[in-house]
């Protein structure tokens, strides 16, 4: 089992999961951080296909896996965003694999703080499509109240996270700003890389950027491994 370091986010607490420590032949090898997709949670132990020196860190978002359940819902990408936000002020300079709704999240993180994200592959996996490139109706989700059954906590994943988080619209438009972003504040020659086979509008836009890499899990992997 993971060690689990609990790291505070306003009122939620967050599990990040250290699943494998720093190899004493690379101790200044950069540590990796997975992002899961929605509606999951870090896996137990590094996922086979993961082939990374430095140490393996998993966040659970808000509302998933071992990270707080919050009552009543109110999820956006942004509240996603500062998740990983706390996970950088606590590991430093790391590189990031995310799947389907990570994938975009760690878009965003990438570009807000380009000189923490040292890379970032973007791979399929549960809500990379979001809710499509125009804006929904207001209606609010609804969610049956025996979510929570009496005197029991909320159960993971929430309810509300998978119905809300699904509707997240992504504009190509708006996404390419944040590209720029990224391809502007870091100083990798490939800062993101798509390894994604279903690529919905919002990541067909970020792959057809100038300056992103495309390829394999692997293939990003060990591009970034070589990168100081």
């Amino acid at each position: 089992m993971s060690g689990i370091r609990t790291l505070r986010h306003n009122r939620i607490d967050l599990a990040l999961h250290e699943l494998r420590g720093t190899d004493p032949a690379h101790p200044a090898a950069r540590p990796l951080l997975l992002l899961h997709g929605l509606g999951e949670r870090t896996p137990d132990r590094v996922p086979t296909l993961v082939e990374w020196t430095g140490p393996v860190f998993g966040l659970d978002f808000t509302g998933h896996g071992c990270s707080t359940v919050p009552t009543g819902g109110g999820y956006s990408a942004e509240i996603l965003v500062g998740d990983v936000d706390a996970a950088l002020a606590e590991l430093g300079p790391v590189t990031v694999l995310a799947r389907g709704l990570g994938s975009y999240i760690a878009l965003l993180a990438a570009a807000a703080r380009p000189e923490l994200v040292r890379g970032a592959v973007l791979a399929d996996g549960p809500g990379l499509v979001g809710g499509g490139v125009h804006p929904g109706s207001p209606t609010v989700p609804y969610v049956p109240e025996e979510r929570v059954p009496a005197g029991e906590a909320p159960s993971s994943p929430d309810p509300f996270a998978l119905a809300e988080l699904a509707r997240d619209p992504r504009p190509p438009d708006y996404v390419q700003t944040f590209v720029r972003f990224v391809l502007e504040g870091s100083d990798l020659d490939l800062p993101l890389w798509v390894a994604a086979v279903v690529r919905p509008e919002w990541l067909a836009a970020v792959a057809d950027e100038p300056g992103v890499g495309q390829g394999t899990i692997g293939d990003g992997l060990a591009h970034y491994a070589s990168a100081v």
